[in-house]
């Protein structure tokens, strides 16, 4: 069995046993804690306990890769491009199309709200209380992404800050040329082989990790969360998918010429690795990998594409962003009117930006985004419920953007091996560096 599959089949095992073992938990509505003996012996040491260790452990070696494989990836890119003239135009591209996709988001999610009507019938007892948290100045984010201590940036996690430092690297080892230059640039490529090789390490144990995962999130949160707010779930869920699958597809055909299916079937096991870990950062390694490997696409482009996007790019949470403050709205029964809903639009898109790298930072977007609209905050307490969920399904989607991004950039500036596209026998799970 290839791994693509044990992971596919260490899901649905994931979301059998949670759903079984929360059935025999058998949780009381009001305390939520299980009500017999053995579903307390069953939370309390094998979902919360050995589970969820397993689970912490997966993600954690996922995010141990992060920093490295972006600094080392990221310097060999930009260390191969330091003379090229066509650096700037690949960055003005990049960022200009995630913006793009991020506003097609937000304004999809909207229109079909709209139709739909989500928060027709609420209950507007369930946001009693709810303390937004604070976003950062514009001012504030902007001189954020500058470090002052590459290593500080590094050791925090901090993405934006991390690609700033690796670029001006790169660049500097290609403007010093030489022998000097080149044996810099040798380093750092040996150096990317071994970062490589330590991802292909770890996607071995992924099956038995997205088990964990999975298991101990459908243990815990079942069905009646979902079901008291079925109608705003599943118009999230539609639009995620409608966007994830549909609209990328036509960009990808619109502008590079590529076939969606194959670009889709080479993605699947990255979008099941994103939807298992719920974080763009821990499935950034998969991603790049395969978005190299699989797609052809140039490390030039996919070392500053990738994690910039895994950083920046949220059309997953412009689409819940969307969809929130329509059921919100209906929900207090304000009429935002057209301006409000261009409002929401170009806020929630210059914040897709503005917040990334910020802890919570789907609730600080959405929460700047009902401020510039005066809608009230504590409609948050909404939603918080069935919230993680989607934020498995809002991960896969921005992966996915991150890579269709990469390969349409790399397409219109001759950088994407299409005979490597196009060949479904690649392998990158088991192919070697």
């Amino acid at each position: 069995m290839s791994l693509t599959n044990k992971i596919l089949l260490g899901m649905l095992l994931g979301i059998v046993v949670g759903v079984i073992f929360n059935l025999i938990l058998g949780v009381d509505e009001v305390n939520k804690i299980p009500t017999t003996p053995h579903g307390q012996w069953l939370q309390t040491f094998v979902i919360n306990g050995v589970l969820d260790a397993i689970g912490q452990v997966f993600v954690a070696s996922l995010k141990l890769l992060v920093v490295p494989l972006v600094f080392v990836s990221l310097v060999c890119g930009a260390a191969s491009l330091g003379g090229h003239s066509r650096m700037g135009a690949l960055a003005t591209k990049t960022m200009a199309l995630y913006l793009l996709t991020t506003a097609l988001a937000i304004a999809l999610a909207m229109g079909v709200a709209v139709i739909v009507q989500p928060g027709g019938d609420v209950d507007m007892a369930l946001a009693s209380s709810f303390e937004a948290p604070t976003a950062p100045s514009v001012k504030d984010t902007f001189v954020g992404i500058f470090p002052s201590n590459p290593i500080q940036a590094m050791a925090e996690g901090n993405m934006l800050q991390v690609i700033v430092f690796s670029i001006l690297f790169g660049v500097a080892i290609a403007r010093t040329g030489g022998t000097i230059g080149a044996n810099m640039a040798a380093f750092f490529e040996n150096l990317n082989q071994v970062v490589l090789k330590m991802v292909m390490l770890l996607m071995q144990l992924a099956p038995y990790g997205v088990f964990c995962l999975l298991v101990k999130l459908f243990a815990s949160l079942g069905f009646g969360a979902i079901l008291d707010l079925a109608k705003y779930f599943f118009t999230v869920l539609f639009v995620l998918m409608l966007h994830g699958l549909g609209v990328y597809g036509v960009l990808l055909r619109t502008f590079s010429g590529l076939n969606p299916v194959i670009f889709f079937r080479k993605m699947w096991k990255v979008m099941v690795f994103g939807f298992s870990t719920a974080s763009s950062n821990a499935t950034l390694p998969i991603t790049m990998r395969t978005v190299e490997h699989d797609l052809g696409v140039d490390n030039k482009v996919s070392s500053f594409s990738v994690p910039l996007g895994a950083t920046i790019n949220m059309d997953g949470t412009a689409i819940m962003q969307g969809v929130a403050t329509v059921f919100i709205a209906q929900a207090y029964n304000i009429d935002i009117g057209i301006a409000g809903y261009l409002m929401v639009i170009l806020t929630a898109t210059l914040a897709s930006v503005g917040t990334a790298g910020v802890p919570g930072v789907g609730l600080v977007t959405l929460a700047m985004v009902l401020q510039s609209v005066g809608l009230p905050v504590e409609g948050i307490a909404l939603i918080i419920g069935v919230d993680r969920f989607l934020d498995m399904v809002r991960t896969a989607v921005n992966i996915t953007g991150d890579a269709t991004v990469s390969v349409i950039v790399a397409k219109s500036e001759d950088m994407l091996d299409e005979t490597r596209f196009h060949n479904m026998k690649l392998n990158a799970e088991t192919d070697p560096v």
